[in-house]
């Protein structure tokens, strides 16, 4: 038994070069714990003063500091610090994750206005005698994204672990400037409000955005979201998605631009691009452009809302 186990305990044996074997003896280095990039398994001289200097440089090695903001290029020059608000934080947080778990694609497509403006330009005087607000375009959007969610319900949806849900009720997201950065109200039950009540809730909705007194109650649960770069000059732009939602519908500016009537006719028309972002993962391409298509009849016929929403 003696014999069988010194015979082990050799066979045991790292296999090294008898100057990493001195070396290792001299440092107290156990060898089978030093790893070799030797084919054959052979600890060599190289590996053994390597497996010597890393534990000390790892002692010697400061604590890495916490991620900081590059220094500035500049030095001497003035500038200025502003920590981030909790709101801030939030919405840039948001927005990277939804960028980091969604397979985000967008589809544009471009609208002439001129039927909405014509009918808004008819209808205002009336509208704001019997609203007490006046008819904006987030109405006529609103309205047309609802009819086109009936019609491509995916859209409306989420993704809870792997399950689709799909949404049975309409509450459209608005997104709003306030004072610390973009928020999204909701406007509920969208699909049963006439032109008159989405206006109403939009504009209190803003009211309340700028004066800072959004409840959570206000920001959670919407289905879908619509945002307008244009009121800002925005010619064209990818929204992000909205998450947990799936989708998002992007306005942006009304310009006049050279539209070709026939072969033979050009005209200026009050063109408005409008983007359509949306998560690949439930919606499909041909789903998406259907939807911003559909979008764009509705707008272009805006009459048709009243039957189709």
């Amino acid at each position: 038994p003696a014999a069988a186990t010194e015979a082990t305990s050799v066979a045991d044996r790292p296999i090294a070069s008898p100057a990493a074997r001195k070396m290792a003896r001299e440092k107290g280095i156990d060898l089978a714990q030093v790893a070799t990039q030797d084919p054959l398994g052979r600890i060599r001289v190289q590996d053994v003063a390597t497996f010597e200097v890393a534990p000390r440089e790892q002692a010697k090695a400061p604590q890495a500091p916490a991620p900081q903001a590059a220094p500035s290029t500049a030095p001497g020059k003035p500038e200025e610090r502003i920590k981030m608000s909790r709101r801030r934080k939030t919405i840039a947080n948001r927005l990277v994750e939804v960028q980091q778990t969604a397979a985000m694609l967008t589809t544009f497509n471009e609208i002439d206005m001129s039927a909405v403006m014509s009918l808004r330009k008819r209808r205002q005087e009336k509208f704001v005698k019997d609203n007490e607000v006046k008819l904006g375009f987030m109405s006529f959007f609103t309205k047309a994204a609802v009819a086109a969610l009936k019609k491509m319900p995916y859209l409306n949806a989420e993704i809870q672990g792997d399950e689709i849900v799909l949404k049975k009720f309409y509450d459209i997201g608005i997104a709003v400037s306030a004072p610390d950065g973009l928020v999204v109200p909701v406007v509920r039950d969208a699909d049963k409000k006439n032109f008159g009540e989405i206006e109403k809730d939009i504009i209190n909705l803003a009211v309340k955005a700028r004066d800072n007194k959004l409840g959570l109650s206000d920001l959670t649960g919407g289905t879908f979201t619509i945002t307008n770069g244009g009121t800002f000059g925005s010619l064209m732009s990818t929204p992000i998605l909205n998450g947990p939602q799936v989708a998002i519908l992007g306005m942006h500016a009304i310009n006049l631009r050279p539209v070709a009537i026939d072969a033979e006719r050009m005209e200026n028309r009050p063109m408005m691009y409008v983007a359509l972002s949306y998560d690949h993962r439930i919606v499909d391409g041909k789903e998406a452009v259907t939807f911003l298509k559909h979008i764009k009849d509705l707008l272009e016929d805006p009459e048709s809302l009243i039957f189709e929403a």
